[in-house]
């Protein structure tokens, strides 16, 4: 009014204020009616347009579900009384918290979009009350609600507030949780609570409501029966929601979020039912939700139905199996299994049983195992491996200034000590990995540390190749879960991080196909009502992840039934009639067991366990998943024509020692032995006049593979014949009459190794001369106390010095895992106590009964004289011969054990520094 006056002072301004004001109000009207000009009324709002059916097939054109549209088929509505107040709680606190209050429409949220818009921003979605979802869901069309535009976010606002002026708050949110989608085929909260619990939603508790309440937002996403961390994440931001809003306190939301819940499906018509759901809520996420409704979808799928039924039917036999206590056998507690057939070279999806029932809620059966998190134990292993058989990054932690960028990689062949190893973790506690049977082998070749499954070679092997290269593989090869760097340490190769069925079973297929990344495929193509094609899918090759060399190497030491024999026995199920690869897998609580294998034409991943956690009793590896996985291998391998994994270009054929990885020694004198290479093959008779040690070949070998380049150059030297005296079995030295010695062979192996040797009772070379026939360097008392050395130092007629374990293999080329990093260039190492322990000293036992022993040994070439252990910097005790230990008296308080030494040459030799704790 106040222009309008001013506007009548000056005439020649009236006409011009007066047009301003009469467009102004055209404005306003036009875009009110442009807005609400084809609004549809609310009084449609039960009303629902029938659509075509979406249709889901396997392979071959059978159909395996129709999708309907739920208020064609089975929706139940129901009043709001029936919904228990915890649901419609957390369904306000979650979705709309003043809804009660508000006039239908959030003025914030369209303020914030009009400025957004003004400044020419994107409009989001998100912040519409609980009518304005409704108001979009059933009133506006398919195309409009998908519509992210300011002018459908004003639409929708008119709508909630007519919706709001005609029905009741009551009302509305009772369409609102009658029609919801809460994924998995469910709309309306009595379908959610019947697909996910089996109940009814009168019976829901405050845990279950919260779930629920959470699914609207984003149903494919936060879906429990194939995602539960990120369901439960969810849940637990709902019950957070309903505390800020006065609903429930904190005690009962952390109860709630405690809760176990125990999932289920209500039974309906459907074939390979976590097949289905899976090609759902791709479809989902893929083309819309709109469309699986209105557009009627002809989905045609990878699956066999035919290997599907199989796959289930062995399933259901084998866990009958193991629950059948009648002949005797104990109660072993598994009651789920999955099972995932791949084609390795398509990726294509061919069976996916995701538990033995669907719709047993007993055992969580709508839980579609094949794509939940959980732990592949041993299985893991084989990346690990095929991190170290390729190029290698060298850790930011073991560099030097001359550092190389790459480490060498390991070979098949690499000697790799199995004894007990302390490795400190990231939080300076010592982790010491076991083997499944806690027994140590002493030296074993990488080809058999995998296929028989030895834990603590598979950690140095990690421990060598570093977590991130190995991780970084494991991401390339198609493993999603492990993206946090800071959660994993060594035990990560022996199934620390948890992983997806489908997903190790598709990085299995890189292996089988000759090192190219496999992508799962589930869909083919997608049709439309029209028969208009929506999607398709064409085969092509993934990426390459690894050198199809690396590939090959762990296809044939997965296939090597001499290899795991130790382990698994010759007959295991891993042995099929025809060449397969095969990695086995339990985790150390016995909750999760796993075996993944495969041949040319499949790749086959099955999982045994329960999918509630609770641990199985007496099921390895080899006894719960891996006839599943030997039973499904035959059927489907049937009637087609045996294939060979093909051998690649640049794989080399050696033969090698089978305990040392070294290339065979031949049969010869020590002067035939310069610097570790033969200079002229001897036809001399092994002994001599001078009763030296001689070099012998390895009793045993074996013939490896090796990538070009990679094979080992350096000649066995573990094994020696000595000449003894017969009389007293001690050494013989020079001149000994013939008629009293005797020649005897000996394996000395790595320092690393002795007390290894020591425990096993394996015979070692005398440490002294025959008093009857002394040597060279003999004292006064015929005696050579002898502390170490390598073969370097034997000198023909002489014994310079010789010690258990004096061989060293750590530095050839063959060998370079020899001990952990946490010592790498120590010449003492202290093997015990290990480095960061904590011990309680407790007032009911002796003092003299609690003590720690200290132990330590030489480095690999390391020719000791003596050596001094230390605690808190006072010597404990002084030692000139191995085992070089003692034991110390525990007292209350923070312990340095230290080390130093003397060499055969009088040089000074130091140790590293390990640190515990005594508490009370």
């Amino acid at each position: 009014m106040t222009l309008f006056r001013h506007c009548v002072g000056w005439t020649w301004l009236a006409r011009i204020c007066i047009t301003l004001i009469i467009l102004m109000v055209l404005t306003v009207f036009g875009l009110a009616r442009w807005l609400v000009v084809d609004l549809p009324s609310p009084d449609r709002l039960y009303e629902r347009a029938a659509a075509p059916s979406t249709r889901i097939f396997d392979r071959h054109g059978r159909l395996l579900y129709e999708i309907l549209d739920p208020h064609r088929g089975a929706h139940t509505p129901t009043t709001l009384d029936e919904i228990p107040s915890a649901c419609v709680n957390a369904t306000i606190a979650t979705e709309d918290a003043s809804f009660y209050h508000n006039p239908g429409v959030d003025a914030w949220a369209i303020v914030r979009a009009l400025w957004i818009n003004l400044r020419g921003g994107e409009i989001l979605s998100g912040g519409s009350t609980i009518t304005q979802q409704l108001a979009r869901n059933l009133l506006l069309s398919p195309e409009e609600r998908t519509d992210i535009s300011l002018e459908r976010k004003l639409r929708e606002a008119i709508l909630a507030w007519r919706l709001a002026r005609n029905y009741s708050k009551d009302e509305v949110l009772t369409l609102y949780l009658n029609e919801s989608y809460y994924g998995n085929l469910a709309y309306g909260v009595e379908a959610a609570a019947r697909t996910y619990f089996a109940k009814s939603v009168a019976e829901l508790d405050l845990a279950e409501c919260a779930m629920l309440a959470g699914l609207p937002q984003w149903p494919a996403r936060y879906n429990p029966l194939e995602n539960l961390e990120s369901a439960k994440s969810r849940q637990n931001v709902v019950l957070k929601l309903m505390v800020k809003n006065g609903y429930i306190s904190l005690p009962e939301a952390n109860l709630a979020a405690a809760e176990k819940l125990s999932f289920a499906s209500a039974p309906f018509p459907i074939e390979a039912p976590h097949f289905v759901m899976y090609v759902r809520g791709q479809l989902e996420r893929e083309l819309g939700l709109e469309a699986i409704y209105t557009q009627g979808l002809q989905v045609h799928t990878t699956l066999d139905l035919d290997a599907q039924e199989t796959a289930e039917r062995i399933v259901r036999y084998r866990l009958g199996q193991l629950a059948d206590t009648r002949t005797g056998q104990p109660h072993r507690n598994v009651r789920n299994a999955a099972v995932l057939v791949m084609d390795p070279n398509t990726g294509e999806v061919l069976a996916m049983v995701g538990s033995p029932d669907y719709f047993d809620p007993r055992i969580d059966g709508a839980v579609n195992v094949t794509t939940a998190t959980r732990q592949p134990g041993s299985s893991i292993k084989p990346i690990t491996y095929a991190a170290a058989f390729g190029p290698i990054r060298a850790s930011p932690s073991t560099g030097s200034p001359g550092a190389q960028a790459r480490r060498r990689p390991l070979t098949t062949a690499t000697m790799v000590m199995d004894v007990r190893t302390a490795f400190v973790t990231r939080e300076g506690v010592p982790y010491v990995p076991q083997n499944y049977d806690y027994q140590w082998r002493g030296p074993v070749l990488l080809r058999q540390a995998l296929a028989s499954s030895y834990n603590l070679v598979a950690v140095k092997v990690l421990e060598y190749v570093g977590i991130e290269s190995m991780t970084d593989l494991a991401r390339a090869m198609g493993i999603t879960t492990f993206d946090d760097m800071d959660r994993f340490g060594l035990a990560l190769t022996l199934g620390g991080g948890e992983v997806r069925l489908l997903e190790l079973t598709a990085a299995y297929g890189a292996f089988a196909n000759g090192g190219y990344r496999v992508e799962p495929v589930a869909i083919t193509h997608v049709e439309d009502s029209q028969g208009r094609a929506l999607k398709r899918w064409s085969a092509t090759p993934g990426a390459r992840v690894m050198d199809e060399r690396v590939a090959y190497l762990i296809t044939d030491i997965l296939s090597d039934n001499f290899a795991r024999t130790p382990t698994f026995g010759e007959g295991s199920p891993l042995r099929i009639s025809r060449p397969a690869a095969a990695k086995t897998g339990t985790t150390t609580d016995w909750r999760d067991n796993w075996t993944v294998g495969y041949t040319p034409n499949l790749v086959v991943g099955v999982w045994a366990g329960n999918a509630d956690n609770e641990p199985m009793r007496h099921v390895s590896g080899v006894m719960g998943a891996a006839p599943i996985w030997h039973d499904v291998m035959v059927a489907l391998h049937r009637g087609q024509p045996m294939r060979e994994f093909l051998e690649p270009p640049g794989i080399v054929h050696l033969e090698v020692c089978t305990d040392s990885g070294l290339l065979p020694w031949k049969v010869g004198r020590l002067e035939d032995w310069k610097v570790g290479l033969v200079s002229q093959p001897s036809s001399l008779p092994i002994l001599q006049s001078s009763n030296s040690p001689a070099l012998q070949a390895c009793r045993r070998t074996i013939t490896e593979l090796f990538i070009e380049g990679t094979q080992p150059t350096r000649t066995d030297d573990w094994h020696w014949l000595f000449t003894l005296d017969t009389r007293n079995g001690l050494l013989a030295g020079p001149g000994c009459p013939p008629q009293y010695t005797t020649q005897k062979l000996y394996t000395l192996y790595p320092a690393e190794a002795q007390d290894w040797v020591l425990k096993q009772g394996i015979p070692q070379p005398p440490k002294m001369y025959s008093p009857l026939c002394p040597g060279e360097l003999a004292t006064d008392s015929q005696s050579l106390t002898v502390d170490g050395g390598r073969m370097e130092d034997w000198k023909i007629g002489r014994l310079k010095g010789w010690k258990l374990g004096a061989v060293s293999s750590a530095k050839s080329p063959g060998h370079p895992i020899s001990q952990p990093s946490n010592h790498p260039t120590f010449q003492l190492i202290l093997t015990s106590p290990d480095q960061g322990s904590r011990y309680l000293l407790s007032q009911e036992i002796p003092e003299a009964m609690q003590q720690v022993a200290v132990t330590v040994r030489p480095a690999d070439g390391v020719v000791l004289n003596q050596v001094t252990l230390l605690a808190d910097g006072r010597p404990l005790a002084t030692l000139a011969h191995p085992p070089y230990q003692v034991l110390w008296s525990m007292t209350v308080g923070t312990h340095v054990f230290t080390v130093v030494g003397e060499d055969a040459e009088g040089n000074e030799l130091q140790g590293n520094r390990v640190t515990i704790e005594v508490t009370e």
